[in-house]
């Protein structure tokens, strides 16, 4: 099993939740983040004042797949998120060693 971690635009979360879904990949934890990489934020000015924003609003999407459909959720990510402008996002990839479902006690696979 694989987790993959991905930080996007607020703005492409609806395109690839809909492209992991027609991927086959169901399950999904979102949370709201703040971050920056190489864009480093912007400047705005807000009632005569200059401030500087630093920390733009991020999208963490979290799924965690069996190792068949690894690459099928990592490109239906890349073409969904992808605008080819900086802050696109980034995607990681860390190997599960066990998943259990807590209603039942299923293990492995079965409990995705």
């Amino acid at each position: 099993m694989q987790k993959i971690e991905a930080i996007l635009q607020p703005s492409k979360l609806d395109a690839v939740k809909d492209a992991l879904l027609e991927a086959g990949i169901e399950g999904m934890t979102i949370l709201e983040a703040r971050g920056h990489g190489r864009q480093k934020g912007h400047t705005e000015f807000y009632r005569g004042r200059e401030y500087t924003v630093d920390l733009l609003p991020k999208i963490k999407l979290e799924i965690v797949v069996v190792d068949a459909l690894k690459d099928k959720a990592i490109q239906a990510i890349i073409g969904a998120a992808r605008t080819g402008k900086i802050g696109d996002g980034k995607i990681f990839v860390t190997r599960i060693d066990e998943a259990i479902r807590i209603r039942n006690e299923e293990h492995g696979e079965s409990a995705l």
